[in-house]
């Protein structure tokens, strides 16, 4: 009896009038269903294999990477037996155009930024107006390919061939279609999970994720984690903090008694300098240098040529906000957006404290990355921004106005400001994809295979100069003798997506260890009536913030920080990227390797050990922070 049943129940699975594979897609009743299912399915594995940059290591990962869309895909196209007959074909489009928007929004935004979006990210709306040719220069005709399927899905619509039948379903189907795509799920999990533990609490790779559970799966679990960092700051109790005041304070260095107080009362220059990585630094295109002035800038300067900017998805924002603050950014969207309301202590309102007078200078949109919010919080008294500027299409270029303008005009808002100040100066002349006009060029573009890279080098040499007569006009008006000027990277300009190019520049193979060494950025400190020195200390933007106020003989004993003092004889090198990548004195570790720094060879992970921790709970320790806005309790409890 029991033999006869299973029999029955098997032959139901195939029968088109019964629940199952049949019941479900038969071709006489679903097949715009499949059309449509296998569309996406073939266009999200292209994308996978041609647009983004997914490291395979074994058939295992190619079989994952393969299957991911299926489950979400089946779920979601799938509620479509769930509507009347007359919406099915309607919500078949209309889901199959918004999956290959997201798709394509992931893809130009990778282009450029090696990375997923993130809904954070989706909030940073007011930004796009002032992208222009950034989002133009990452579209490529053939992306129209993408959407080429949904011209043939209206043409199966209207014309309604006969093999496109609808049928309807009973609850019998409904119930073995879910189960179904549950099933697939689960499968698609568990193999992922086989493959990489933990999967789900490595929330810092999106990489990874994508790989194992899919683009749009990897969405879905971005809202969840967006759901979840929302609520923590209203169960924030401040109780978190002494636990992390108690690691910040064991993690405090002795200062260098020679240079505490070495510049007290001077004025403080910073000067943001965009796109702009070490490798530039001392190097040559076309037998020409890259950057001549600052070649010369640093040997009366400290220059830090082992010093990694720490960004995340926020970019220039982020490294404002690091360098002001001395915290890490979030692994997700910029906190200049997500959490410009939360209380700080940073540079300025200390600065401010201490009889200073602050500002940002930035010939931009004053909300362009939330700035003019931001800045309020951060406690700037003074923000020059585009309205502050002249700008016209004649001395503009790319994003608007250009280095050489921006600093010249910038001197009188210098010259108008009480002393001492600390002014911050945000460049944007050298930022992707890095066009210049022909007039302004005075190196020749490189010959490789990338567009970007070739055109990278002479707006890095157009900044240079402006920096060059930046100098002179501050010796011109009486400052330079005056004013700590601190110069720093505030990101990479050249994203992975261009290494066979940068391979050919640099002579040698971009492996994982090269692109995180790749990520150093310049660091370059002027004391007035200091001579230069060449510091190769393993450091981060993190650390700019206690270094400056050491120099300035401002005590940080009180502050939450995770940055060192740079020039404290104590310093231990260690530095962690927002990716969880950390550098040490002689070890790097990325992507679960770690390599030896002397040979940039694949070593034992035991040398790496001792230091994972570290790196997990510092940036546990800032994401805590700012999610929870602690520091509103700290305040209170000084």
């Amino acid at each position: 009896m029991m033999e006869a049943r299973s029999g029955s129940w098997l032959q139901s699975l195939f029968d088109e009038e019964g629940p199952g594979l049949k019941g479900v897609f038969n071709n006489q009743g679903y097949s715009l269903f499949w059309v449509v299912f296998l569309s996406l399915w073939l266009k999200t594995y292209i994308a996978y294999k041609t647009s983004f940059e997914i490291d395979i290591e074994n058939w295992i990962q190619e079989f994952i990477l393969l299957i991911n869309p299926v489950s979400f895909l089946l779920l979601t196209l799938g509620m479509n037996i769930f509507l009347k007959e007359n919406r099915r074909k309607a919500y078949l489009l209309t889901m199959s155009f918004f999956i290959t928007l997201v798709l394509f929004a992931n893809l130009v935004f990778y282009r450029f930024f090696n990375d997923f979006l993130t809904i954070p990210v989706l909030f940073q709306t007011s930004n796009m107006s002032d992208l222009g040719s950034s989002v133009q220069d990452l579209i490529n005709p053939s992306d129209l390919l993408y959407f080429a399927d949904l011209l043939f899905l209206m043409f199966l619509t209207i014309y309604k061939p006969k093999t496109f039948h609808e049928r309807s379903y009973n609850l019998q189907d409904r119930k073995f279609f879910i189960l179904m795509a549950l099933g697939v799920t689960f499968f698609n999990l568990a193999v992922a999970e086989a493959e990489r533990p933990e999967l789900l609490t490595r929330t810092f790779d999106r990489e990874i994720l994508v790989k194992n559970i899919g683009t749009y799966h990897y969405h879905l679990y971005d809202a969840i984690l967006q759901t979840k960092s929302s609520a923590q700051r209203a169960l924030a109790d401040g109780s978190e903090l002494s636990e992390i005041e108690n690691y910040v304070r064991a993690n405090q260095k002795k200062v260098n008694d020679d240079l505490y107080g070495l510049a007290k009362g001077k004025n403080v220059i910073f000067v943001s300098l965009e796109s702009t990585q070490s490798f530039v630094i001392n190097k040559t295109v076309n037998g020409e240098e890259i950057t001549p002035f600052l070649n010369e800038f640093i040997k009366d300067s400290y220059y830090f040529n082992n010093f990694y900017h720490q960004t995340g998805q926020g970019k220039t924002s982020d490294s404002e906000f690091i360098i002001d603050n001395s915290l890490y950014p979030l692994g997700r969207g910029a906190v200049f957006f997500t959490h410009a309301q939360n209380e700080y202590k940073a540079t300025p309102e200390i600065l401010t404290e201490n009889g200073y007078y602050t500002a940002s200078l930035h010939a931009n949109n004053k909300s362009f990355w939330n700035r003019d919010m931001m800045y309020d919080s951060l406690g700037y008294q003074r923000f020059f921004n585009s309205d502050d500027y002249e700008v016209s299409e004649k001395n503009s270029v790319n994003w608007g106005l250009n280095d050489k303008s921006f600093f010249e005009q910038s001197i009188a808002h210098l010259e108008g400001m009480p002393q001492p100040f600390y002014a911050k100066f945000i460049t944007l002349t050298n930022h992707f994809p890095f066009t210049l006009n022909e007039e302004d060029r005075t190196l020749e573009p490189y010959d490789s295979n990338s567009k970007t890279l070739n055109q990278y080098f002479p707006t890095v040499r157009y900044t240079d100069e402006a920096l060059e007569r930046f100098i002179a006009d501050l010796k011109r008006v009486g400052l330079y003798e005056e004013s700590i000027i601190v110069m720093y990277g505030d990101h990479y300009g050249i994203s992975e997506n261009h290494n066979s190019a940068m391979s050919q520049f640099l002579g040698k193979e971009i492996t994982p260890f090269e692109s995180v060494q790749l990520q150093r950025v310049p660091l370059i400190i002027h004391v007035p009536g200091q001579k230069g020195k060449t510091i190769s200390t393993v450091s981060g933007q993190i650390d700019v913030r206690p270094t400056l106020m050491h120099l300035l003989g401002i005590k940080t004993g009180d502050f939450i920080e995770f940055g060192k003092d740079l020039f404290s004889e104590e310093t231990i090198e260690f530095t962690v990227l927002r990716d969880s990548s950390f550098i040490t004195k002689d070890y790097l570790y990325t992507m679960d390797t770690c390599y030896d720094k002397k040979t940039g060879a694949m070593t034992e992970r035991d040398p790496c050990e001792k230091y994972l921790e570290k790196a997990k709970q510092e940036l546990e320790y800032s994401d805590k922070i700012i999610y929870g806005d602690l520091l509103r309790f700290y305040e209170k409890k000084r």
